[in-house]
């Protein structure tokens, strides 16, 4: 720790970014007042088991729980929860609040994440459900319990995992993407093929290459939705899974750029004593330049822990942040893990493996090189392929590891 380190530091968002902030900084040895903000009323809790296995009923919520009560409080943390940060201001570096308290700091950090988008005219009406929170999900299980016919709206991860779930539970699914496949932004025409394959042979009804109209209700509750196409499909729960937008708008008037994200340089500072780590943070890749935004759990608690140490070191002594994004998916007999990103890709080549075992390693080249590495069912063998991913390497005839 640097002797010029602040004295007062102040991390809004108190979900797996904020946390790795917080408990970086005091690995380091930080001992000066420290405080957590956090829009939920819950300690920090962990995401990705939402639309699996708190879903399913596998788990109950203290489970995702990301540390108990006592290891929150041997932080010596300054705690905010349940009241979310409403405006910044920058020149007397006070953070205000939405139940009027207003907290100092000399550096901040944002970790306010994302949150789901919605479908206009949504809001309020019964058995229409999106899922990123604790409270979403546990809603939409409770409906599932009823095992009525469930709509997703969206083929991404979240709406791909809780089709997969909804059909466990004995649900009715229908699953409708403008994409050709489900997962295609995600995995290519190829691979998403192979996953249809195996959500249509568990019984989840697909459409592909459309998009949902409107969401139908009638007494204000879900009756089915509206295909562009005009086609009715009935439903008694629709679920929305498309996508999510940063939480920013608290920014505005700060100062901050923020845009899709808060703008941040490679070491995810954004100026005036504020720092960014999360879905929520906007920042050039090391070598590319290409701005990046990656919703993904690994990557807001590794980012946490490089903020952490940034902070401490100053904006001058700061180091970039460099990472290879990793993210996983769970469905049905299904590991589907991804080093790197797929997005942009132009070519895809099966290296181990194929879709018809459905056990394959698939490398994605951009520009003739290795931007991301596929996995399904064969976790040790595509960490082999993880150096490839992180140092572009030539996508070659064969690129084995």
């Amino acid at each position: 720790m640097t002797g010029a380190s602040p004295s007062r530091i102040a991390v809004v968002g108190a979900s797996a970014a904020g946390l790795s902030v917080v408990e970086g900084l005091r690995r380091q040895g930080y001992s000066g007042l420290l405080t957590l903000i956090g829009e939920e009323a819950h300690l920090p809790y962990d995401r990705p088991p939402l639309s699996k296995q708190l879903l399913s009923g596998v788990w109950d919520t203290d489970r995702l729980r990301l540390r108990g009560a006592d290891g929150i409080e041997a932080l010596g943390l300054r705690l905010f929860l349940g009241s979310p940060a409403v405006a910044l201001d920058t020149r007397d570096r006070e953070v205000a609040l939405a139940d009027g308290s207003l907290v100092g700091y000399d550096s901040l950090v944002v970790a306010t994440g994302t949150r789901a988008r919605r479908l206009p005219g949504t809001d309020g009406v019964r058995g229409v459900h999106v899922l990123r929170t604790l409270e979403d999900a546990v809603a939409l299980r409770e409906d599932l319990a009823g095992k009525p016919h469930l709509v997703v709206v969206g083929g991404g991860f979240v709406g791909a995992e809780a089709a997969a779930v909804a059909r466990g539970l004995g649900c009715d699914v229908t699953l409708v993407t403008d994409t050709a496949q489900p997962m295609g932004d995600a995995l290519g025409d190829e691979l998403g093929a192979m996953l249809r394959a195996v959500h249509a042979e568990h019984g989840v009804r697909i459409e592909t290459g459309t998009l949902v109209d409107r969401v139908l209700t009638a007494g204000g509750r879900a009756t089915g939705v509206r295909l562009a196409d005009g086609r009715t499909i009935d439903a008694e729960a629709v679920l929305v899974g498309i996508g999510a937008q940063p939480n920013t708008e608290w920014l505005t008037g700060s100062g901050v750029s923020a845009g899709n994200g808060v703008t941040c340089d490679a070491t995810l500072y954004a100026g005036s004593g504020v720092w960014a780590a999360g879905d929520v943070a906007s920042w050039p890749h090391p070598l590319t330049g290409e701005r990046m935004r990656i919703e993904h759990r690994t990557n807001a608690a590794e980012q946490g822990l490089a903020v952490a140490r940034n902070v401490l070191a100053g904006p001058e002594q700061a180091r970039p942040f460099e990472t290879v994004p990793y993210v996983w998916s769970d469905q049905y007999d299904l590991k589907i893990q991804i080093w790197g990103r797929t997005g942009g890709a132009d070519e895809v080549r099966i290296v181990e493996g194929s879709p018809a075992e459905r056990k394959l390693v698939a490398l994605y080249g951009k520009d003739g090189r290795v931007c991301a590495a596929v996995g399904v069912n064969m976790m040790r063998a595509l960490r082999g392929y993880r150096s490839q991913v992180a140092e572009a390497a030539p996508l070659t005839a064969r690129s084995a590891a």
